[in-house]
């Protein structure tokens, strides 16, 4: 069962909720049967988001951070050793492609931290049919078709979002129009807020996808908002 004031998962002998102090006095809810699957989760206030959220953008840095080393580095050496360019040149150009890494991480982080809670309803869906030019080198170059999914969610404000996908149909068949959404901030995932009748979960988190009577991912560990 869960708290009702903050949505943390509780055992059935337990009378005060360990992360807000609540007092629990709800029935025990078995994993067969998880809450009423209809509303918007208050676990989406779990510690585990918060955490999940620093971690990716520590990631975030540090993985940018060792792309731009490796360019400054990689690109000193070809300056040493290589006839077509010399150094500060060559060292310039890593130092300008290690400084687009680095830029590509802060808007990363940024996007995250200035994105916002809202509500929508899908809108639309659509299935587009398009091509992808591949260059294989030695003038081999071909084209592939795919297929291109879309979900279009208006907000409550009355702007539009739209949530793609290649060649997999499964969030578009998740999704019916009409549904009621909420998107997360930080973490720029949708809740469903009628989940009645699902067989799975996607974690708000990592997207996994979850089966819809576990109660956590068991990918990264956060809680199915549920």
């Amino acid at each position: 069962m869960y708290c009702s004031n903050c949505g943390t998962q509780l055992s059935e002998s337990t009378r005060f909720c360990p992360a807000c102090g609540s007092g629990n006095d709800q029935p025990f809810q078995s994993k067969a049967q998880p809450m009423t699957l209809r509303g918007f989760s208050p676990r989406i206030s779990d510690p585990l988001f918060a955490g999940y959220l620093k971690n990716s953008n520590r990631w975030s840095a540090i993985f940018s951070m060792i792309l731009a080393l490796a360019a400054v580095i990689g690109f000193y050496i070809y300056g040493e050793v290589s006839s077509e360019m010399d150094n500060p040149d060559a060292l310039y150009i890593g130092f300008a492609i290690g400084g687009m890494f680095l830029l590509i991480a802060l808007f990363q982080i940024l996007g995250r931290k200035r994105s916002k809670t809202w509500d929508g309803t899908v809108e639309d869906k659509k299935i587009k049919k398009k091509s992808r030019r591949r260059d294989y080198g030695d003038d081999n170059v071909q084209y592939e078709d795919y297929l291109e999914y879309s979900v279009i969610i208006r907000s409550d404000q009355g702007k539009r979002y739209t949530v793609t996908a290649e060649d997999s149909d499964t969030l578009y068949n998740y999704y019916q129009i009409g549904d009621r959404v909420r998107h997360h901030a930080g973490l720029n995932s949708y809740e469903k807020y009628d989940k009645t009748g699902d067989k799975f979960i996607t974690c708000s988190a990592c997207g996994t996808l979850c089966d819809i009577r576990d109660d956590y991912c068991f990918r990264c560990k956060c809680p199915l908002l549920k």
